[in-house]
């Protein structure tokens, strides 16, 4: 194996922390920053590039990719665990892996708060002075978590949910079968029928792109609470206002919408049934190390020339 040249587009200091770790087990090893966006005119002597998501904010790159791309590199690592960010051309050359399951403890822990927050009507009853009025808030055990999509991030809140006592229903593509405690739903009509609470944690493909929509939501046990941790294509914004107006769905907490942000004056903002966050479930004060412990051990698959985890070519 030559020497490990790595292209990083992340940011310095999460640059610093991959640089610290290399020095302990490939003192060799060369992190070069570069710029964000279309991967072009890389170092020559780059044979991995470390790829931040490009379709974002607006942007979307050409159909084509850069002349003389993939210059040196010889495995591409995308920062994000989803692949909906990157142009097609990206993965029809060298291995393209993901960082999934990265977050999944992050994702996982907001959903569950976004649940605590609407079952114990947080921040709601904070009190600022004297005029003390007790409300009746709802438990959390003997309720059904329903997960729309189960791979690391449903397993997790699926183990956490059921410490609590929370029955958790689940739905996914896989035939693989779900983990101890987590009963399979029929369809996705029958989980949200089932779920007081439901989080979407499946990924954004042109088969589920809008996946959620006005028939489904239509499904749904009448007061739901909806999570949407996964990314805003999944769902029809316009029917879910339309169900939130109704009162089909009760609360929808959403850290993710199409597009991203919103324009200012959509209704989403002021809706008086949405919580709504950046897309920020993901990040946390411990996302460096996160980032680093993925790349890092895939990296020690490149060095040996063994297959590389979490492919997505």
């Amino acid at each position: 194996m030559s020497q490990v040249i790595i292209a990083s587009q992340l940011d310095e200091d999460f640059n610093e922390v991959i640089r610290d770790r290399l020095a302990k087990i490939h003192p060799e090893a060369q992190v070069i920053g570069v710029p964000v966006g279309v991967p072009s005119d890389l170092p020559p002597q780059a044979n991995i590039l470390l790829l931040r998501p490009i379709n974002v904010r607006g942007y979307t790159a050409p159909d084509t990719p850069p002349p003389g791309w993939p210059y040196g590199a010889q495995w591409v690592h995308l920062v994000s665990s989803g692949i909906d960010f990157y142009p097609q051309w990206l993965f029809n050359g060298p291995p393209v892996t993901t960082s999934r399951g990265s977050a999944a403890d992050n994702l996982a822990e907001f959903a569950l708060a976004a649940i605590f927050a609407a079952s114990k009507h947080l921040p709601d009853i904070w009190v600022k002075d004297s005029q003390w009025n007790f409300t009746a808030l709802r438990p959390l055990k003997g309720t059904t978590l329903g997960i729309l999509g189960f791979g690391a991030i449903g397993e997790r809140l699926a183990q956490k949910a059921l410490a609590l006592g929370i029955k958790v229903v689940a739905l996914r593509q896989s035939l693989a079968p779900f983990s101890a405690g987590v009963e399979a739903a029929n369809d996705i009509h029958d989980l949200f029928a089932r779920a007081d609470h439901l989080v979407v944690a499946a990924p954004l493909t042109e088969s589920t792109r809008q996946l959620i929509n006005r028939d489904v939501l239509g499904s749904a046990k009448p007061g739901l609470h909806l999570i949407n941790i996964a990314r805003g294509g999944l769902l029809d914004q316009e029917a879910l206002l339309e169900a939130l107006d109704n009162g089909q769905i009760g609360l929808a907490s959403l850290d993710v919408t199409e597009p991203e942000p919103l324009p200012d004056g959509h209704r989403l903002y002021s809706h008086p049934r949405v919580r709504l966050s950046p897309h920020t479930s993901a990040i946390s004060t411990n996302s460096k190390e996160e980032i680093a412990e993925t790349f890092l051990a895939n990296l020690e698959r490149y060095v040996a020339n063994v297959e590389l985890y979490n492919r997505a070519n």
